[in-house]
């Protein structure tokens, strides 16, 4: 068995390492240094946290700044789109309408007898009476109509070009807006149809069946009350306050085809 020598205690050389660890005039052992890295990760300070939220909202800000001028810009461009198709529509309509006139007899009411037979056409500076076949809420396929175009005052300065329909069953159906060979002034109500609004002026104009031996050139009329029908009618129209950029409300000219003589017999589908 093999012993270990033994080791004597020496009291020195123990006061000499505690002194090592423990400094003398310390009563407890040091703290040990935390660094700063460790100290930062624990969290954010308070303006550092601001300066989060300040950024947070400039970006919201831009962001919704920028969806609102999209916006703004996108409704200007539809209505600009509306607008522009609503002045082509506009003519499309007036063509259609007036180029499908049919030359009818209507009845004009008398106060002293029986009511007179009359040419359904008459036509003023501001105001023109036909039967067509056409018509707005049934296009070509509905049935005859009879259509009063009025030019009237606008409630924001101007005129507007408006238009009525009835429907036409026949001679007799003329004869309330006739009375003693004289047109009654047409009425304005909640159905008529505005074609088109904020108007300088609206001019309606008639031209005479051309003379095809002559070569010669007629100028148009402002009234027309012949038994004849026009060779065509002229929409001169100009708009209030011109927008560069917008279509406007220009001038049509509507040829009329039809050279049958209205007096000599009825109109009859064939």
């Amino acid at each position: 068995m093999r012993t270990l020598p033994l080791v004597a205690h020496n009291p020195t050389r123990v006061n000499s390492a505690r002194r090592q660890r423990f400094p003398i005039g310390s009563r407890t052992p040091p703290r040990p240094v935390r660094s700063a890295s460790r100290h930062r990760e624990r969290g954010v300070t308070l303006i550092e946290l601001m300066i989060a939220i300040a950024l947070v909202a400039l970006l919201s800000s831009g962001m919704l700044i920028a969806m609102r001028t999209s916006l703004l810009t996108y409704e200007k461009t539809g209505h600009r789109l509306e607008a522009n198709r609503r002045a082509m529509s506009v003519q499309q309509i007036l063509a259609s309408q007036i180029g499908g006139i049919m030359p009818v007899q209507g009845q004009c009411s008398s106060t002293q007898g029986p009511p007179a037979t009359i040419p359904f056409f008459n036509g003023t500076p501001d105001s023109l009476r036909v039967v067509s076949s056409f018509s707005m809420t049934e296009g070509a396929r509905g049935y005859p109509r009879i259509l009063e175009y009025q030019v009237v005052p606008a409630q924001n300065g101007g005129v507007r070009l408006i238009v009525d329909e009835y429907p036409y069953f026949g001679s007799s159906s003329t004869a309330p807006l006739c009375r003693d060979l004289q047109f009654l002034p047409a009425e304005v109500g909640p159905s008529s149809f505005v074609l088109a609004d904020g108007l300088l002026y609206c001019r309606f104009s008639y031209h005479p069946v051309y003379n095809e031996a002559a070569f010669t050139e007629t100028p148009w009329l402002p009234v027309w009350n012949q038994p004849a029908l026009p060779s065509g009618v002229r929409i001169d129209m100009r708009p209030l306050a011109p927008d560069p950029v917008a279509l406007p409300f220009a001038g049509v000219t509507i040829p009329i085809r039809v050279n049958r003589d209205v007096m000599k017999s009825d109109y009859v589908d064939q």
